[in-house]
């Protein structure tokens, strides 16, 4: 599974971090956040040094659909009623100010990267919900409208519009940017003491640290495993699939995500909690529906993202917690992580600069409220459910009765683990327990994948490791032929 992005634009390697260094600032992630964080830290004169696990943009950033948008479903009149409406405005203006600061900076640095100003819609049947929100989100500053016939493959239906948005190709955007910074690739941050950041060959001693991993794998302080979970939706870029200008997400649970980009049309949907997929079908229950759609396109490329979902719909930006001064998080994008990722640079950057940000009180990390209660005490008896069934519920099969080509959590000579078949009848064996929290992992049939159904972390079917905050693999022996 390859994104359209990645088959688009390639950028070059870098070096394995071989010594010990020290830095003004260390920045774990090399995804859009982790770069845009670093660009304007060094912009800023700071001297900042990149850590990334694996390659630049090889985690959530190349799987984006790629939105730059102060449109983030309908959820302006919600922030009004539940954070005042002057965190409300906090979030609308830090977001148009994101928006605005792509725009200076890619016409500044001169980056051919796709940018094309468009407009964002939510379409719904709900007329009333789109002219509320359209009337919150206008109160805020944003140019925001109800618009009573929007045109869609499948129905004409109302929308609500955001004027001043964007659109862009975010590897073309993240290459130029990563050619001015120091980055070490394949240099995993084990652990994080104080200020000494432990990789497998060498240390790094910072006087600032900024977690931009996606989702924070320090457990303690923070807290961030018990504030939000994750989910994954999916993608396919269609070829011979005409559509209206612009970028278009549905209102609800059932709908469909659209925008153009050159001859293509991104079709997303089918998202579910990561580790809630064991029966698969996800694209092709999205096949299926492009087909009904758009009947003469033909499949380009397909592909999977995966989105940290914050207790209170809020990312968390700033202070990774109170007693880490010097720690900093960028975490809890939910689906809109281009623009978020952009509000995180300019929002960090400032704090370690000393400098105020009239926008930072809304992400503050170190917030709680009602909401928030709500949303853990959920998270919180998700994790005792799945506990309870790693520890209680017997496996459904044998090794033996798996079909080939299959994974599932069987009985093997007595032992419940994890076991992926191969055509030819090869093993892979796998503990079923998350090595971050200890929840029972579930197979993904459409990825190949092994799921926790608590924190989102994921493994492919071998036992590696591939989605923090997990950063052990759960292999339990090689592979062997069924006995």
């Amino acid at each position: 599974m390859e994104s359209i992005w990645t088959k688009t634009c390639s950028i070059p390697r870098r070096e394995q971090l071989q010594k010990d260094m020290k830095t003004e600032v260390a920045v774990i992630g090399a995804g859009m956040a982790g770069i845009l964080i670093a660009w304007q830290l060094q912009k800023a004169g700071k001297q900042v040094i990149i850590l990334e696990a694996d390659r630049i943009a090889s985690g959530q950033t190349k799987n984006t659909t790629a939105k730059i948008t102060s449109q983030h479903d309908l959820i302006y009149a919600n922030l009004i009623s539940s954070q005042e409406e002057e965190k409300a405005r906090q979030y609308a203006m830090a977001n148009e100010t994101a928006i605005e600061e792509y725009r200076r900076i890619i016409q500044e640095e001169q980056i051919h990267c796709n940018f094309e100003e468009t407009q964002a819609y939510v379409y719904s049947t709900d007329k009333e919900k789109l002219m509320e929100e359209a009337k919150a989100a206008a109160s805020l500053g944003i140019s925001a409208s109800f618009v009573s016939h929007a045109t869609l493959p499948f129905q004409r239906t109302c929308a609500l519009r955001f004027d001043g948005q964007a659109q862009f190709h975010p590897l073309k955007f993240i290459k130029h940017l990563a050619e001015q910074l120091e980055i070490y690739e394949k240099t995993p941050v084990r652990t994080v003491d104080e200020h000494i950041l432990h990789t497998p060959k060498a240390t790094v001693t910072a006087e600032h640290i900024v977690f931009a991993t996606h989702y924070p794998f320090v457990n303690f302080p923070g807290l961030y495993f018990a504030r939000m979970h994750q989910e994954r939706s999916y993608v396919l870029a269609l070829e011979n699939a005409p559509m209206e200008q612009g970028m278009f997400i549905g209102d609800g649970e059932t709908s469909y995500s659209f925008r153009t980009y050159d001859k293509y049309l991104l079709f997303g949907g089918e998202g579910h909690r990561t580790g809630d997929n064991r029966q698969g079908g996800k694209y092709n229950a999205l096949r299926q529906k492009a087909k009904e759609l758009f009947p003469q396109s033909l499949e380009a490329a397909h592909w999977s993202a995966q989105d940290c979902i914050p207790a209170d719909g809020i990312p968390y930006i700033g202070q990774y917690a109170s007693g880490k001064p010097y720690w900093y998080v960028s975490t809890g994008f939910q689906k809109w992580g281009m623009t978020t990722s952009m509000v995180s640079a300019m929002l960090i950057r400032d704090m370690i600069c000393g400098k105020e940000n009239p926008y930072a009180a809304v992400f503050d990390p170190r917030r709680f409220s009602a909401e928030a209660a709500s949303g853990i005490a959920c998270e919180g008896r998700q994790a005792v459910k799945t506990f309870a069934k790693r520890l209680f519920q017997l496996p459904e099969a044998t090794a033996k009765e798996l079909p080939l080509g299959h994974g599932g959590i069987v009985d093997l000579d007595g032992d419940k683990i994890g076991v992926y078949k191969e055509e030819d009848g090869t093993l892979h064996l796998v503990e079923i327990r998350c090595p971050h929290l200890g929840c029972q992992l579930e197979w993904n049939p459409d990825e190949k994948s092994w799921d926790c159904p608590c924190h989102g972390s994921r493994f492919d079917f071998r036992g590696k490791c591939i989605t923090n905050p997990a950063q052990e693999d759960i292999t339990i022996e090689k592979e062997r032929p069924l006995p």
